[in-house]
């Protein structure tokens, strides 16, 4: 014997309804089947609207309505598609139902109630006509059927909306019903009946319960749950990714799991089958070759593995103080004595280790009702201030990791918190269920979803997860866009996965509560009607807190990089290409990495000196095995390094310039670059990363160009006022070269730091004679790197370089 019970997503139309009839037909074949059917989806929530509202007779009938025109338009279509389906008899049926129906409102109406007999009557109606549509499905098909009318024959103890079944008494009943070994067996689901044989529904998943019951009463070798899902997940895949199908499970860790909040059964489903060592397996009516979930003994079971995160909401915490709490361990026994006796359920219990006070969770619907009896059993104590009244807090969620043994697990807890290792997180307890198949943590209930993916991918999922905040669309940003893209093959190899939550420009901002579909960020970016200031910037962050959050800033924004501590403060690592940040003041500088080793967050800037070359990685490396700068000389600049190579080779200064501008290499205005500033704030950083308190006006900078050339802003006019001093700048070059040297622009750090920025003859023999095409190099006399110096050298600018180094430090973020 089997049990299949199918739920009431599984026959939602016509269509449904014909497919849960191939399913029962198939499994006909091999053995005698027994069916559970649930009310149509929708039909419930229509018929439970009917019995709350006692007061309007057009709303009343329009449920009523809403109701019966979903079961004749299911049967119109099955009568299409199966032109031997008893239509008429069936539609007599269902009209019958709802005149039966329209007379109960008639009396809802006049008593101005709706008394919980008269629920019970309303909301089971669904399911007593799913069972008499599956049996005209079932008899036009030439199937023999035999109906349980589980009013009858499911007696049950308990109030007419929420009974439980007493299963002996239920087997004797079923066991005197003649059933003929060929007939197809039905029952509706969420039905019984009390010792008077009046109707009562048996609650929550009351369908599911039902199912299990007749499981039992049958002696039924498995129960098969058909739902819209392939079975039991990790997590609701509803709402968190890459969740996985679980194979097996036991009975206890499905009891958990239900406990906590997760649609898997209802621990009253549970019972019965776990009794009677009934295997039950959830499965798809739209995916009928998964082979779904089975829940069975442990012992069959793989006993190491997690099973699940779940999350359970609308729940109130309530914590109890006072100097009693030291002389006296009653006070609990108290409060779980009034509770029980009002049938309130205390979901889970945690203490201090102070004993001054203890917290428990109870669903918020009870709030009141708590309150009120906690005043009246320890109004004496409350008088006396021997207790304090009771902190609440509504604001939380119940977040539970489940699996057998689970306090068995090493590092279990610890990879838990790190998945909340966040500022935007309150940790208020954490409690171990009494089962030891669960650990639970009483969070915050804003981001609760958030929260539950991060628990979800440290202990489920194999990738290490890098979320990113990119501010900056231009060269670069795009540049580092494309590289991840490029590399997703390589990343997914290394069990790496990127997901870029936002991406902004100096006007507007794109973002996902998951992430960016890159394909067409471009597009869509563009055509985003959110506006991107730093308020919008902080205020999307404040509200993140994913795991391995990056904000990553590919701007020159000075605003923005003023930001920085700010940032890493909300729990996000910091990458950027700005410079700004690394050259505002030693203040400033200093008190981001305070702020990193507070947060414990990472700020990378390589990409600050010599755009992809490794530097400040290499300058951090030496340094921390304790080796010291003995000079430093380094050529810092792509756009100097090419003007002047271009020199060399006999080009006037005006037009070196004008080629290195129309090859991208300059700022928009070339003066920037032939002021020295930009060397000079490279300079700065490599001082400070050496160890030296210097500031950038500290720093010596010998201009290429006099500074009245400053005031030129046309790019065209600076290049004709350059014109004039081509000649003497030529002369220059020329005495050079008849010396053997070349000029280059050079930045220079000596011992006790100081530092210049000029230009300077360097010989044949000198590191940096080469350097020019628009190459970086850096020289670095150390006491472990003498008489020949480390050098680093390659091209310092450009989009892809500099994408290339912010994309090396992102990696850095979790390698």
């Amino acid at each position: 014997m089997k049990l299949l019970k199918f739920g009431g997503t599984s026959l939602a139309n016509a269509k449904k309804f014909l497919c849960v009839a191939d399913i029962i037909e198939k499994n006909q074949i091999n053995e005698q089947i027994a069916i559970v059917l649930s009310a149509p989806a929708k039909v419930t929530n229509y018929l439970v609207k009917i019995s709350e509202n006692n007061t309007n007779t057009k709303q009343l009938l329009e449920y009523a309505n809403l109701s019966k025109n979903i079961f004749i338009e299911i049967i119109k279509n099955i009568k299409k598609i199966i032109s031997y389906f008893n239509y008429e008899k069936t539609k007599k049926t269902i009209i019958k139902e709802f005149n039966e129906l329209k007379k109960i409102i008639d009396n809802i109406i006049s008593l101005k109630k709706c008394p919980e007999s008269t629920k019970a009557i309303i909301i089971s109606r669904g399911e007593i006509l799913s069972i008499c549509i599956m049996k005209n499905i079932l008899q036009s098909l030439n199937h023999q059927v035999t109906i349980i009318n589980p009013v009858k024959n499911l007696v049950s103890i308990g109030s007419y909306l929420n009974s439980i079944v007493n299963i002996n008494e239920s087997k004797k009943n079923i066991k005197k019903i003649n059933i003929n070994n060929n007939d197809i067996i039905l029952m509706p689901g969420f039905i019984a009946g009390n010792k008077k044989n009046e109707v009562v529904v048996l609650g929550r998943n009351g369908s599911d319960y039902s199912a299990a019951i007749l499981a039992v009463c049958l002696k039924a070798r498995i129960c098969e749950i058909w739902t819209d899902v392939d079975g039991v997940f990790t997590s609701d895949p509803k709402k968190i990714f890459n969740t996985s199908l679980l194979k097996s499970i036991s009975y206890e860790e499905a009891r958990e799991l239900s406990y906590f909040g997760a649609k898997v059964l209802h621990p009253r489903t549970i019972e019965p089958l776990e009794n009677f060592n009934i295997p039950c397996v959830i499965k798809n009516t739209s995916n009928i070759k998964s082979k779904g979930t089975l829940i069975c003994k442990t012992k069959n079971l793989n006993k190491t593995s997690l099973k699940g995160v779940t999350n359970l909401d609308n729940v109130t915490m309530y914590t109890i103080s006072g100097s009693i709490l030291k002389k006296t361990n009653n006070i609990f026994i108290r409060i779980n004595k009034i509770l029980t006796e009002k049938s309130i359920n205390i979901i889970l219990i945690t203490q201090s280790s102070s004993k001054n006070n203890f917290s428990f969770c109870t669903f918020k619907k009870d709030q009141e009702k708590i309150l009120s009896l906690f005043k009246q059993e320890f109004k004496l104590e409350l008088e006396n201030k021997l207790l304090d009244n009771m902190n609440i807090n509504n604001n939380i969620s119940i977040l539970s990791v489940i699996g057998l043994n689970i306090y068995k697990k090493n590092n279990i807890i610890s990879k838990i918190f790190s998945a909340l290792n966040h500022p935007n997180i309150n940790i208020f307890s954490i409690a171990q269920g009494s089962s030891k198949h669960s650990i639970s943590i009483v969070i915050d209930k804003k981001n609760i979803f958030k929260n539950l993916q991060n628990v979800h991918n440290i202990l489920f999922y194999n990738k290490k997860i890098i979320n990113v905040f990119l501010i900056g669309a231009g060269g670069v940003g795009k540049a580092l866009i494309k590289q991840i893209l490029k590399q997703k093959k390589f990343l997914h190899n290394k069990n790496i996965e990127i997901k870029i939550n936002a991406i902004a420009n100096s006007k507007k901002i794109l973002f996902s509560d998951n992430f960016i579909d890159l394909k067409n960020w471009e597009k869509n970016l563009q055509e985003s009607t959110n506006k991107f200031n730093l308020e919008i910037l902080n205020q999307l962050l404040k509200n993140n807190n994913f795991l391995n959050s990056v904000l990553i800033d590919c701007t020159a924004d000075e605003n923005l990089s003023k930001q920085y501590t700010n940032f890493l403060s909300l729990g996000l690592n910091v990458v950027t290409s700005n410079k700004k940040a690394n050259t505002n003041s030693l203040e400033y500088y200093n008190n981001i990495r305070r702020t990193m080793l507070k947060t414990n967050k990472k700020f990378l800037y390589e990409t600050n000196v010599g755009a992809g070359l490794p530097v400040i990685q290499t300058l951090q490396n030496l340094f921390n095995t304790g080796d010291n700068l003995i000079c430093f000389q380094g050529i810092l600049s792509g756009s100097l390094s090419f003007i002047f190579g271009r020199l060399e080779e006999g080009i006037l200064l005006s037009k070196a310039i004008e080629e290195a501008k129309q090859l991208g290499f300059t700022e928009p205005n070339p003066y920037d670059d032939l002021s020295g500033i930009d060397v000079a704030r490279k300079l700065l950083i490599l001082a400070r990363e050496i160890g030296y308190s210097i500031e950038l006006k500290d720093i010596q900078i010998e201009p290429i160009l006099p500074d009245f050339f400053k005031k030129y802003q046309d790019t065209k006019e600076l290049l004709n006022k350059i014109k004039k001093i081509d000649c003497k700048f030529n002369q220059i070059v020329k005495k050079a070269k008849s010396l053997g040297n070349v000029l280059r622009f050079v930045g220079t750090i000596e011992k006790k730091g100081k530092c210049s920025v000029k230009i300077k003859q360097i010989h044949k023999k000198h590191p940096l004679y080469k350097v020019k095409n628009g190459e970086n190099a850096l020289t670095f006399y150390t006491n472990y790197y003498q008489p020949i110096p480390l050098v680093l050298r390659g091209y310092g600018a450009g989009n892809n370089v500099t994408a290339s180094g912010v994309f090396s430090d992102l990696l850095r973020i979790i390698l």
